[in-house]
């Protein structure tokens, strides 16, 4: 049997078919799609499009050749259909079936077997490998190589946007840095709230001064923080890039993990992450001894906006920063899959001593980064990341907020491309709520 048949057959057997029918064609989504409209709006690169695909593989009437494919790795997966659907279609699900189908069953040339291998199973499962990596980052940005390598433009040889993201690149921990932190935090003043803390790949490498802003928030908020020794990735990079079978395994590998705190709430501040560890259960729903742990495992993972509030930090902390206009840019998957906008707007308005938030238009479409969309879609992800820039000058930003890593990259790139480094910076959440702590 050939691969196109291969793949038209397992795509009868796997995709839901009731759920590609719930599609009523009715448009809503059309608006909500970034890759719809940065393509003057193509049909077939909306929402509606694409299960329009899916459904004619199914049904024989179309060959899954590479224009399927190229339409299904087009989309962002930011899911921001999902929530204006009016008959609550389950897209998400359909395009990561699709797409972990496609993969499986293709068959792919060497170069790109061997690079799949090496970063799916290889390296993003074992955190010491990853730390490894990312002490090499380390000595290359402290040696003052990456000064000297920035002043003979050498990177510019590198293809699309790479130079460029160099340039974005946070201060990285040395490995003896990122080994030291320890596993357990005490509230400050009375416990009032025991949550486990899901640090993350490069949340806890590259981006761990942010972890350790956010673990000193919760702390300040009455929770004792614990941190899993032998949690692993999420598992959503792996989801989204057709690795199916490596993201269950990754995601049993948590859920032991967790299950062994006796803890009240799974916080974290990567929406990416959290997306995924929030449908364990629809994951893992093929395996009957799974499916209720990972239910119950789900069931606890809140962002660390939401345990904020909860815990009426606004009430316990004085926020207080320097003068200055801040827009907030949605993670997509924290906001449509997380179901978490409202928070973290919440804890930036309660920031005082003259600070403005003020609300960029189309905060809530998707910034273009989506997991390493920005090195393998990178046209279309710099397209939309340009027009997510208009949105900040309207909003006449100094201070763009964003709360996943890849987003924070990607708002990073756009300040770099605009060449608005000196008036306009891009943070995290929880290091400017931080920042807002200490300079009280």
């Amino acid at each position: 049997m050939t691969a196109t048949k291969d793949i038209q057959q397992a795509f009868k057997e796997r995709l839901d078919y009731d759920e590609l029918m719930n599609c009523m064609r009715c448009g809503f989504c059309l608006p909500s799609c970034p890759t719809y409209g940065q393509t003057n709006q193509y049909e077939a690169a909306s929402p509606r499009g694409r299960i329009a695909l899916m459904k004619g593989v199914v049904d024989g009437l179309i060959e899954p050749d590479e224009s399927v494919e190229k339409q299904l790795n087009l989309c962002l997966g930011c899911r921001a259909c999902e929530p204006v659907c009016p008959s609550g279609v389950k897209y998400g699900h359909l395009l990561e079936e699709a797409r972990d189908i496609i993969q499986q069953k293709k068959r792919h040339k060497w170069p790109v077997k061997a690079l799949r291998h090496m970063v799916f199973e290889q390296l993003f499962p074992h955190k010491e490998r990853l730390k490894n990596v990312h002490s090499l980052l380390a000595f290359y940005q402290r040696s003052g190589l990456q000064k000297a390598v920035q002043k003979t433009n050498i990177l510019n040889v590198l293809p699309g946007n790479l130079a460029q993201m160099e340039k974005t690149l946070p201060p990285v921990p040395t490995k003896k840095e990122m080994k030291k932190r320890p596993f357990l935090f005490e509230a400050e003043g009375t416990r009032e709230r025991t949550v486990a803390f899901f640090t993350g790949c490069l949340m806890d490498t590259m981006f761990m001064e942010t972890n350790n802003a956010t673990i000193a928030l919760l702390q300040k908020a009455g929770c004792k923080v614990v941190i899993p020794e032998v949690q692993t990735c999420c598992g959503a990079l792996h989801a989204h890039g057709g690795e199916k079978d490596q993201a269950k395994k990754l995601a049993k590998q948590n859920i032991m993990a967790f299950e062994s705190i006796q803890a009240d709430d799974i916080v974290l501040n990567a929406g990416g992450c959290g997306a995924l560890l929030v449908e364990y259960d629809h994951l893992l729903k093929d395996e009957p001894e799974w499916k209720e742990r990972a239910a119950v495992f789900s069931a606890k993972v809140k962002d660390f906006s939401e345990i904020l509030l909860q815990q009426q930090f606004v009430e316990r902390q004085k926020l207080s920063l320097p003068s200055q206009i801040i827009t907030y840019q949605d993670s997509c998957h924290l906001r449509n899959v997380m179901k978490t906008s409202s928070a973290p707007r919440k804890l930036i308005q309660a920031i005082n001593n003259g600070t403005v938030f003020n609300e960029m238009e189309n905060a809530d479409h998707c910034c273009g980064s989506a997991g390493i969309y920005n090195l393998t879609e990178q046209e279309m992800s710099m397209q939309i990341l340009d027009y997510k820039m208009e949105k900040v000058k309207e909003a006449h930003a100094h201070t763009i907020v964003t709360a996943n890593p890849g987003c924070l990259i990607q708002m990073k790139l756009g300040v770099v491309r605009e060449g608005v480094e000196e008036s306009v910076r891009a943070v995290h959440l929880a290091d400017l709520l931080l920042e807002a702590v200490e300079s009280k």
